[in-house]
């Protein structure tokens, strides 16, 4: 894929700071694939560095969508090599299947939370968010012809998935890492996300991660949906922009970003 234009729905939508609200959300659908789950458990390092493995995702996602051909390729190349690494019983992160899986639970969620935050994708620009989408899976190694080519087809897809999902014990503990990190200081933000990702999830996944929910719970989130899509979009852009500007700058400023500062472990998945 070449760069996107600045008229692309990808660089438009990754632009909007409320498709971070959907960060617990795609890692919750990303582990309850049991592969996942299993090289998340044996090489990520999130629950001790947490703000270092965000850092690194963003990195990823920013460098790729907004930034110049030069950081994307640059930035694409590192978590390549470090997907070279992530391989253990049963699972080897470059793998089709879970390249397809993690790429396809990042579309998703940036779909679903821009709809609910800004407003429907148009249905002339939706196929095109979807093939420049693919860049995800593709830079990493999933051959283009591997990627859903329609919507359809990715529908077909993901209800497909979706459907094979398991949250086992591994999975289960992951999120109790994430959500209870070891730094309290953190936990205001990772409460608000649990309870995002509980609105977001069908019932059956957050009754397997032991998410709380009522209908108490459900009308919370329902009215703070609706106060988010009646106020965000009327933010001037400037502000909904701001995170993905600062997290370039800091790419940038960090020499195109050759690995987040104080890790030492690889971040596998997304």
């Amino acid at each position: 894929m070449g760069r996107s234009s600045e008229e692309s729905p990808l660089r438009r939508i990754h632009s909007e700071a409320s498709l971070l609200g959907g960060a617990a959300y795609a890692i919750l659908l990303q582990v309850a694939h049991p592969s996942v789950a299993q090289g998340v458990h044996d090489h990520s390092d999130f629950s001790s560095r947490p703000l270092d493995r965000l850092r690194g995702t963003l990195y990823y996602v920013y460098g790729t969508s907004l930034g110049t051909d030069e950081e994307r390729a640059r930035v694409q190349a590192i978590v390549r090599a470090m997907h070279r690494r992530v391989n253990g019983p049963g699972y080897r992160a470059l793998d089709h299947d879970l390249l397809l899986w993690v790429a396809a639970t990042l579309f998703h969620t940036w779909t679903r939370l821009y709809e609910l935050t800004v407003g429907k994708i148009g249905e002339d620009e939706f196929p095109v968010f979807l093939r420049e989408a693919a860049v995800f899976a593709t830079a990493l190694g999933l051959p283009e012809e591997e990627w859903p080519a329609t919507p359809a087809a990715f529908d077909a897809y993901w209800d497909e998935a979706v459907g094979r999902l398991e949250v086992g014990g591994t999975a289960l503990g992951i999120s109790r890492r994430l959500f209870w990190p070891a730094n309290r200081l953190l936990w205001p933000i990772t409460h608000v996300q649990r309870f995002l990702a509980g609105g977001l999830l069908p019932p059956k996944l957050r009754e397997d991660f032991e998410i709380p929910w009522s209908a108490a719970r459900q009308r919370r989130f329902d009215r703070v949906v609706r106060v988010t899509r009646a106020v965000y979009p009327r933010l001037p852009h400037v502000l909904r922009s701001l995170p993905s500007r600062l997290y370039l700058w800091s790419m940038r400023r960090n020499g195109g970003w050759t690995r987040p500062r104080g890790t030492r472990r690889s971040g596998a998945y997304h």
